[in-house]
Parts: C-alpha cells; sequence; structure tokens
C-alpha cells in the first residue's frame, strides 16, 4: 500500500480570497515503511503573504520570487501523487487549497480526490481520543514523537513528523499507562518513534544449535517436575 504524507504551506487562510500554496512536502510510506523517496517543492505565489501566515512558516515573499509557479510543478506534483492514499493532518484546509490551484489550471487536472484517496487524521486522532486536544504538536507529545526541532511550520518537516505520528497511532498500543488520560494532557509512557534508515543492515537469524535444544529440553523437564505436569511446549511438540 503506498500513502503519502502531505503538509502545504499557504498565503492565507482562504483559498476563495485569492490565498495560494506557496510549499508543499510530501514523505512516501510503503507497506508502513518510510521510503525515503520524498518530494518538497517551493511554489512562487505571484501576490504577498499575509504577516499571519509569515508568522506560522517564516517563507517570505522575496525567498519565493525565483520559485516556479504553481503551473510549473503542477505535473510534478500530480506524477508523483496519482494513485496514492494521502494522509493529511486536517485534510480539508490542504485539499481545498490544492483543489483551488488545480481549477485554477482548467479541467485537465481535475480534483485531489480524482486522482488520491484521502485519510485525515485530525478525524481519526479525534475517533481515537474524543474530548482531547489533537493538533499535531499535542499528538507528539501523546506518542512521544520529538518534534523538539521544529520552530516553524514547514511542509516537509510538518509531513516528516506526521508520518511518525500516523504510524504510532495506528501501529497498536503504544501507551502503557493504567490509569485514565486527562482531557488534555498527553502524559505516560509510549513508545519512542525511531527513524530506521532505509538501507539498514537486516538483521542477522541466529538458529538454536543442538546444546541450545538440550538445555531448553532439561528447562522444561525441571518446570514439569516441579509443577507436576507436562508444560504446554512439551504438549505442542508432541
Amino acid at each position: 500500500m503506498r500513502q503519502i504524507v502531505l503538509d502545504t504551506e499557504t498565503t492565507g487562510l482562504d483559498p476563495q480570497s485569492g490565498h495560494r500554496v506557496i510549499e508543499i512536502g510530501c514523505v512516501e510510506v510503503e507497506n508502513r515503511r518510510l521510503t525515503g523517496n520524498n518530494l518538497h517543492l517551493y511554489i512562487n505565489p505571484q501576490r504577498d503573504i499575509d504577516e499571519g501566515a509569515l508568522e506560522v512558516h517564516g517563507i517570505t515573499t522575496e525567498f519565493l520570487a525565483d520559485k516556479p509557479t504553481f503551473d510549473q510543478i503542477a505535473k510534478e506534483f500530480m506524477d508523483f501523487v496519482r494513485g496514492a492514499e494521502l494522509v493529511i493532518h486536517n485534510a480539508p484546509f490542504d485539499v481545498g487549497f490544492l483543489d483551488h490551484e488545480l481549477k485554477r489550471l482548467g479541467r485537465q487536472w481535475g480534483t485531489v480526490a480524482d486522482a488520491c484517496g484521502v485519510l485525515d487524521t485530525l478525524k481519526l486522532a479525534r475517533d481515537l481520543h474524543p474530548g482531547q486536544k489533537n493538533s499535531l504538536d499535542a499528538l507528539c507529545r501523546r506518542y512521544d514523537v520529538d518534534n523538539g526541532h521544529r520552530e516553524l511550520h514547514g511542509a516537509l518537516l510538518d509531513a516528516e513528523i506526521l508520518a511518525d505520528v500516523y504510524l504510532a497511532m495506528t501501529g497498536g498500543q503504544t501507551r502503557l499507562s493504567l490509569g485514565a488520560e486527562g482531557a488534555d494532557d498527553g502524559a505516560g509512557v509510549a513508545e519512542a518513534i525511531r527513524r530506521l534508515a532505509v538501507d539498514r543492515p537486516r538483521l542477522a537469524v541466529v538458529r538454536a544449535d543442538q546444546g541450545d535444544a538440550e538445555r531448553h529440553r532439561a528447562k522444561l523437564a525441571a518446570i514439569a517436575d516441579k509443577n507436576g505436569q507436562r508444560t504446554l511446549w512439551e504438549e505442542l511438540e508432541g
């Protein structure tokens, strides 16, 4: 299964008011493994950036002046995501902006939903943790995902963090706390998320030798003698 964890940065909050996409970050996940095949694009919006948005992501109009416009990156972006499931936190926001950009180019690209499935991790988090804070920062605290290096929002950085959070949220039990969670705290023991190199060496398989097998049988015999009955392992071995 191919998934693309996606995030965008924009000039403001509402595409219907003329705001544009200025950054796209895509992190590829196949069969729940990060592949390292990511896509990162900066885009010239051909308009000014709202002061409030600038405070969030720090991307200036001057920085984007020599970057390609959306029509110049549309094919690269759509070719990369086509056929995948997009994993997005607060998906209506990002998909709304992307659909608006595609619509500006005419009918040739359709909508995001025409090319991809979409999974909203904000909705997923609200289903898993009703009544709690479910922002990306809150989920990082809840699932012990390190985001200490995140001073400003960035599309690729946020997509990488969201990928770790999503894999933690959907990977089974991660919390060991026996008490009920508070409405707003993300405290408790959780599995640490560790990014492993895609090209790491395969783990060695060490098989038991004859001596190991004999010691194992002796241990089972001692347990059976103490309990007055055969162990389950012996029963299964027949």
